[in-house]
């Protein structure tokens, strides 16, 4: 079974670093991956990517399959492999995030995770509340071109 993830959720961070993932996502996060789960950074935004095992093996797969010298594949191959960190959910549905990683996330108290169908990304909410309301009033059309990726991307959903 493939879990699907959808919506938003407020969760805390607490003291020791650790988010309490939402009752609703417990079962099939224990069913599909015995509750192992990889974090890394996105490369276009201030959060953090979430992935249940399984399918992060697979988008590491395909990343790892790039051409080691084009530039912009290396350094995705740097920025998301570099940084990808499997943790363990614990018996009370708890993650622990690694510091380095929310550093890198601005992750305070407050993080908001919203489901990306196959994986979770993970805001600090005062930064995820200013970039959906620039989102909301920039609109789908607005979006710019980055620089071109090798074309073994266009198939990469990351």
């Amino acid at each position: 079974m493939v879990s699907i993830f959808r919506g938003i959720n407020s969760v805390n961070l607490d003291v020791k670093g650790r988010i309490a993932m939402p009752k609703k996502y417990r079962s099939d996060i224990l069913g599909d991956t015995d509750g192992k789960m990889v974090v890394t950074i996105d490369t276009d935004a201030l959060c953090l990517l979430m992935y249940p095992l399984h399918e992060w093996e697979r988008i590491e797969s395909k990343l790892q399959e790039l051409p080691s010298f084009n530039p912009a594949a290396r350094r995705i191959q740097r920025l998301l492999i570099g940084h990808a960190t499997e943790v363990d959910m614990d018996t009370q549905g708890r993650i622990l995030l690694p510091s380095l990683l929310r550093d890198h996330a601005k992750l305070k108290k407050n993080i908001m995770l919203i489901g990306q169908g196959n994986k979770f990304e993970m805001w600090d909410q005062v930064t995820w509340d200013a970039e959906r309301e620039n989102w909301l009033k920039e609109g789908v059309s607005s979006v710019d071109n980055k620089d071109e990726l090798p074309g073994m991307l266009d198939e990469l959903s990351v």
